[in-house]
């Protein structure tokens, strides 16, 4: 297929790249869970039930994504934060290859009610026998995500895990139609479709630092943590267009979206799409240096309130500067017909291939 190179604006990210001390060692014992869970299948003999073959699942480098994102964690936090990546990984590639590459809504409607059964956070609720990994996986996590000092989270993290789960049922109903979701429905339906409403948890599980309970209505806040996810998403979407969008014929990608919403061709609406990422990092950063501290001298809060909502602040822009690092040199999001990085890189002047397949209003590429 022959690609056009698109030049790209500079993708910012301001932060510093931090790596956790124990990355070291968090590989080897995350790939004896995914085989335990049967994610993982020996490349020599490969399991049908399996999701990744080993040198696949060692390829996606989520030691290395967990490790960048939550610099502080303690060795248990980082351990348990990294299933959870995997699992999340898990279910994205399962869905993929058993629903949206063969169109079985009805398939994927019911794989997920089952799902749901994993997720109740009531006392008591006995789950159902898990029959596949990726139930296994949810089913093991859920005796461990919510320890006596992260318990305030059952309930939070379970709803975002189940809107993250009815989002892939949704984004296969919009392949299937060829919906395209308008551009400002988007980005609130990424944040579920991305799990991005677990990443606050994540951030306290890194740092040990809660936000203060009395702001957490208020409105600068939820802007903050709107801004905070919205980058997440989105930037995922540019680093992993050619997947979703070529490899599983995906609608949902904010690329497509922009091009449609805004009736402009692709070459014009992956710079458009970068320049909407910035913008809302420039949000972040805006409501992070003047918002928040306006908000806690508003808000009363007492000095140590003060210093732990700085703490988790400073956790959060470590967790986008690991995924800025881990988009940018991933193997999962490493173009097949470019060099590393290619698809999703910081700095000016950088590239992403566009096939020459791809047809945007106007006809700027043509097939």
């Amino acid at each position: 297929m022959t690609m056009h190179a698109v030049e790209l604006p500079e993708l910012w990210m301001p932060h510093p790249l931090r790596v956790n001390r124990h990355l070291p060692g968090l590989r080897a014992e995350s790939e004896t869970w995914a085989r335990a869970m049967g994610m993982v299948s020996d490349d020599r003999r490969s399991s049908r039930h399996a999701i990744w073959t080993r040198s696949q699942f060692q390829a996606m480098t989520v030691d290395q994504l967990t490790a960048w994102t939550l610099p502080d964690a303690a060795p248990a936090d980082l351990r348990l934060n990294h299933r959870f990546n995997i699992w999340a990984l898990a279910w994205d590639d399962y869905f993929a290859s058993a629903f949206k590459r063969t169109g079985d809504i009805q398939g994927a409607q019911e794989f997920t009610a089952r799902l749901h059964a994993f997720l109740r956070p009531e006392d008591g609720a006995r789950p159902p026998e898990p029959v596949n990994a990726v139930e296994r996986g949810i089913a093991d996590l859920q005796q461990q995500l919510f320890p006596p000092r992260l318990a305030h989270w059952r309930r939070e993290f379970n709803q975002a895990l189940a809107r993250y789960i009815d989002a892939g049922v949704e984004e296969l109903a919009n392949s299937r139609t060829g919906r395209v979701p308008h551009l400002i429905d988007y980005a609130p339906f990424r944040r579920e479709s991305f799990a991005a409403h677990t990443a606050p948890y994540s951030v306290e599980l890194s740092t040990g630092a809660r936000i203060p309970e009395r702001i957490l209505s208020s409105r600068t806040l939820r802007a903050l943590l709107a801004a905070f996810m919205d980058v997440m998403g989105l930037a995922n979407d540019i680093a992993s267009y050619d997947r979703e969008v070529h490899e599983e014929h995906d609608v949902n990608n904010l690329v497509v979206v922009m091009a449609t919403s805004l009736a402009i061709p692709l070459r014009k609406a992956v710079p458009a799409a970068i320049h909407l990422v910035n913008s809302r990092l420039r949000d972040f950063e805006r409501l992070r240096r003047d918002g928040i501290p306006r908000l806690a001298r508003r808000s009363g809060l007492r000095h140590e309130e003060r210093a732990e909502l700085e703490t988790w602040i400073g956790g959060a822009c470590s967790f986008l500067a690991g995924l800025h690092a881990w988009y940018t040199g991933a193997p999962r999001y490493v173009s097949a017909d470019g060099p590393p990085g290619q698809r999703y890189r910081g700095g000016t002047g950088t590239c992403l291939p566009i096939p020459a397949s791809a047809v945007g209003p106007g006809g700027d590429t043509q097939q």
